[in-house]
């Protein structure tokens, strides 16, 4: 089977996803072309040369509906060869698309892709699309459905982490963000948003608060205890966990991951195409997996995924060096370094979504890219990124540097 390189990785700065939001004047379609038009740019090559462009797209609707993939490539200059499609595997969709992207060039039917993501949170809210999930009674009902901030709820108490220690790690998240901007660690993959005059509209991540401490995030109120007590939603989750004798609300807008905007593109090909074009490949795609879990609790995919990509690479755990696990709550990352016996020297080392945000199509790609760039600074072999997935599923990569 060919293997399959990384190129390049780019993201934008990620917006606040309120009308307020820096990128909230920035339609989607422009998000994903700024990238994509980097791509090209920097390593300087002819774009009609991609095979395909997969992009990761939570609410596929409204602006971001009609293939936004293939619009933000026109948008781009691609050229009318070059096709896009979108996907959507909730949370994850950003890493799926980009392992959908690699797949085509391991299984030798492309040899240039574009994987990655947009999602404007700002433009286009999430739930937009209403689907049948929460939406139609019957279904909800029969598969427990109950909203993911009570699900995070439901894993912190369930597996034992409480208040303090999700404001704790979330500190944690805006102190390592803010070490990271200002030690240039995301400089060499951000690219900076400017409007049709060449105008900057924003240039850095604006949804952290470095000053955040446990004592100021104790005063949040808890997000989802009115939801799961007075409309039925922690009665459903201890039907499904009746060993639960009552939920315990731990998660707030504090410890919670960021609602922004924002797109990121990874360049990926085959050895040959590499060659080619004058391109030098950064990493190896190691292996990749996507997993089924259980529906109610939903956000415990990602050590399954994680451990299934790892088999398939022949990786253990010790082999890797740095982990890039997507911060939906304080609770889910606990519980993946919990179920791995990890400690917190070599996770999230830059930050997280509870800092930076999560734009979710584009989240993905956008920690794929963040591993790679701390394993090049750090000179680390091997790194795996993973994210819980809604309705019950998870999503990894392993990378291997190529030195």
């Amino acid at each position: 089977m060919p293997d399959c390189f990384i190129y390049d990785a780019v993201r934008t700065p990620r917006g606040k996803g309120r009308a307020s939001g820096s990128l909230a004047t920035v339609t989607p379609v422009d998000l994903a072309r700024i990238t994509l038009e980097a791509l090209v740019n920097r390593n300087d090559f002819d774009a009609e040369v991609i095979d395909d462009v997969v992009l990761g797209c939570v609410e596929p609707v409204l602006e971001q509906g009609s293939c936004i993939a293939r619009i933000a490539a026109l948008r781009a200059g691609y050229g009318q060869s070059v096709p896009g499609v979108q996907v959507s595997r909730f949370c994850a969709s950003g890493l799926e698309a980009t392992n959908i992207a690699a797949a085509k060039v391991m299984a030798g039917m492309c040899e240039v892709t574009v994987g990655g993501g947009v999602e404007s949170m700002s433009r286009v809210p999430m739930g937009s699309s209403r689907g049948a999930w929460a939406t139609d009674p019957q279904i909800a009902s029969d598969l427990y459905f109950i909203p993911q901030g009570v699900s995070a709820d439901l894993v912190a108490t369930l597996y034992g982490f409480d208040r303090d220690d999700c404001d704790a790690y979330a500190v944690q998240s805006q102190q390592r963000a803010a070490a990271a901007w200002s030690e240039g660690r995301f400089k060499s993959s951000i690219v900076p948003v400017t409007d049709m005059n060449g105008i900057g509209v924003l240039a850095v991540d604006e949804h952290m608060r470095p000053t955040t401490t446990t004592e100021s995030l104790a005063k949040l109120r808890a997000a989802f205890q009115v939801m799961g007590a007075q409309y039925g939603f922690d009665a459903v989750a201890l039907q499904k966990y009746p060993q639960v004798e009552r939920i315990e609300h731990v998660h707030t807008a504090g410890n919670s991951s960021g609602i922004v905007d924002g797109s990121a593109a990874i360049l990926l090909g085959s050895r040959e195409a590499g060659e080619r074009l004058g391109l030098t490949p950064r990493a190896r795609i190691r292996s990749f997996a996507s997993i089924g879990s259980e529906p109610t609790i939903m956000l415990t995919g990602p050590a399954d995924a994680a451990k299934k990509a790892m088999k398939r690479g022949g990786v253990e755990t010790t082999d890797v060096g740095l982990w890039e696990i997507n911060e939906a709550f304080s609770a889910v990352v606990l519980r993946f370094m919990q179920e791995l016996d990890l400690g917190h020297d070599n996770v999230n080392v830059n930050g997280g979504a509870i800092a930076l945000g999560h734009p979710l199509g584009a989240t993905g790609a956008m920690i794929l890219g963040t591993l790679l760039d701390e394993m090049e600074r750090t000179d680390q072999e091997l790194g795996c990124a993973a994210l819980c997935v809604g309705a019950g599923m998870g999503t990894a990569t392993v990378i291997e540097r190529v030195n």
